[in-house]
């Protein structure tokens, strides 16, 4: 009587085995499934949500004051003849309005300027230079990130009075480069360490000196930084409003504290300080989508190598 010994049937001699995939998990298989197109059609939906009170106060500054006060601004997509371009001529019209836009961009230009321009010069310097107690300077640098504007509104204020300055353009402008400072400094003193120390030092091996390795090296290497910067501090200057309602000059106030004003006489002005608040509005957004590719750049900037 025979017997037969079972065939085995695992991989044969020599075979590499063919490695069993895991299952994923419940979670990531949920996460796979929702990034179709019902969470597409979500986000569209949040986003137009989102902006909503933006298309509103846009249709609303093409509405006359009659039409704002009986009903509310989507009553216009049911009769958009009734819209008109006349709230504009009276914004133009309006002095209060026109003087107050020259006067933002006169504070937010120069606050920009020179927080971009002072930020890149400390920033190449922390990050490359050497001098005595750098590194607790950059501390010191660091901590200032933390400092509230309204702990220094006081002695500010004295200090502008006793120099005469308080109430005048220049004050402002001051106020706000001290206070962009420290994140600018932080924020390129950061980027520019990344850049690579055998292209600085090739370049100063070529006779390049300090000025001309920062001007010809550094400045375009570091274009996507300074653009998200000047966004970050022109859209802070320019939608300020705290600083310009204590340091600004009460006759020639900036956009947002001269919106303010007009808020205090609704009923009678509605129909310029809907288009006023709009200008005031797409003015900053314009400039963040005319640097919008430099603005990714320098956000994503150092995340991947």
């Amino acid at each position: 009587m025979t017997t037969t010994e079972p065939v085995k049937t695992g991989p044969a001699p020599g075979a590499a085995a063919v490695p069993v995939k895991p299952r994923p998990a419940l979670a990531a298989r949920i996460a796979a499934r929702a990034g179709g197109g019902a969470v597409r059609v979500v986000l569209l939906l949040v986003a137009l949500f989102w902006l909503m009170p933006t298309v509103g106060l846009l249709l609303s500054s093409l509405r006359s004051a009659d039409d704002i006060a009986a009903t509310g601004w989507w009553k216009v997509l049911t009769a958009p003849s009734a819209l008109t371009f006349d709230n504009y001529e009276r914004l133009l019209s309006n002095s209060a309005i026109t003087d107050s836009l020259v006067s933002t961009v006169l504070i937010t230009v120069p606050a920009t300027f020179l927080v971009v321009v002072l930020g890149s010069f400390a920033g190449y310097a922390f990050a490359w230079m050497e001098f005595p107690g750098r590194d607790w300077w950059f501390l010191v640098v660091v901590g200032l990130l933390v400092v509230p504007v309204q702990v220094a509104l006081i002695p500010v204020s004295e200090l502008f009075g006793a120099v005469g300055i308080f109430e005048t353009t220049l004050g402002v402008i001051l106020f706000h480069t001290a206070f962009g400072l420290p994140f600018a400094i932080f924020l390129l003193r950061n980027f520019f360490a990344e850049i690579p120390r055998e292209l600085l030092e090739a370049a100063r091996l070529d006779g390049a000196g300090e000025i001309r390795l920062f001007t010809r090296v550094v400045m375009p290497l570091g274009g996507p930084a300074i653009a998200s910067l000047g966004i970050f501090q022109f859209l802070w200057v320019w939608n300020d409003m705290l600083v310009a309602l204590i340091f600004a000059d009460s006759g020639s106030p900036p956009i947002t504290v001269a919106l303010q004003q007009q808020v205090r006489q609704f009923g009678n002005n509605i129909d310029v300080l809907a288009p006023g608040a709009f200008v005031s509005m797409v003015i900053p957004l314009a400039v963040f989508f005319a640097f919008q590719r430099q603005f990714v750049s320098g956000v994503m900037a150092g995340a991947v190598k």
